[in-house]
């Protein structure tokens, strides 16, 4: 059994599968989890071909029960918890005026509730990885438009800022125990959920994936007295707030 283990929601496509490929080369035995099913089990045939421990759990992480399933999987499997990457996440834009309640619901519980509530569970087994080396982390996706808000992306913006500023909570809270965490604030990236705006962005012009997974990357790799609050991406000539 890999002597170090993580877990990350969001984990079928883009940003999430990215690093769960990163963190399988680290060594690290891998907990997936994705809302659907067979599209989870088709993303990470290749992790498991490569001799890769992975265990699967498809949910819904903005119900709380589902969520806890995932962990309670993740310790049957592994016995600890040393990286959760909270990536989860989805992007529904509007403008002001014609937000539907049951979009801004959807976004609040899994950009924002469902990141909380997996901190919650998470942190028995990260405080335990933490005594024993010190370098627990926990990687929360938010997004540029966290920085700067964005018309039509409001309340994505929003919770992704919530995201930053509960990342900055968390690390004051249990980065004395070893327990380091950091936001990753990427702009757009060549993911399904940027699909919107590749008429006018080609996909060839984004963010890959991997640039964000190397970052998790550089993450485990630097010493437990340095602490990275945020890393941000922005593609060539662009800045925080370009639209």
């Amino acid at each position: 059994m890999a002597g170090r283990a993580a877990l990350i929601t969001g984990a079928s496509g883009g940003i999430g599968l990215a690093i769960a490929a990163v963190l399988a080369e680290e060594g690290y035995g891998l907990t997936l989890s994705a809302r659907r099913p067979e599209k989870l089990e088709e993303a990470v045939a290749h992790l498991r071909e490569a001799g890769h421990e992975v265990e699967t759990v498809a949910a819904n992480v903005a119900d709380e029960a589902e969520l806890k399933a995932i962990f309670t999987a993740h310790e049957a499997r592994f016995g600890r918890l040393d990286v959760l990457v909270n990536n989860a996440g989805v992007g529904i834009g509007a403008p002001m005026a014609e937000i539907e309640a049951k979009f801004l619901d959807m976004q609040l519980a899994v950009n924002l509730r469902s990141l909380i509530l997996a901190t919650r569970e998470g942190l028995p087994l990260l405080r335990a990885a933490a005594a024993e080396h010190r370098k627990a982390m926990i990687v929360n996706t938010a997004s540029i438009a966290g920085k700067s808000g964005q018309p039509w992306l409001s309340v994505y913006g929003a919770t992704k800022a919530a995201v930053v500023n509960y990342s900055q909570a968390t690390e004051r809270e249990v980065g004395s125990e070893g327990i380091a965490c950091t936001a990753l604030a990427p702009a757009f990236v060549d993911t399904a959920m940027t699909d919107f705006v590749k008429g006018a962005v080609p996909a060839e012009e984004m963010i890959r994936p991997s640039d964000v997974a190397e970052a998790v990357r550089f993450l485990l790799k630097v010493s437990p007295n340095c602490h990275i609050p945020e890393i941000v991406f922005t593609r060539p000539g662009e800045a925080i707030g370009d639209p």
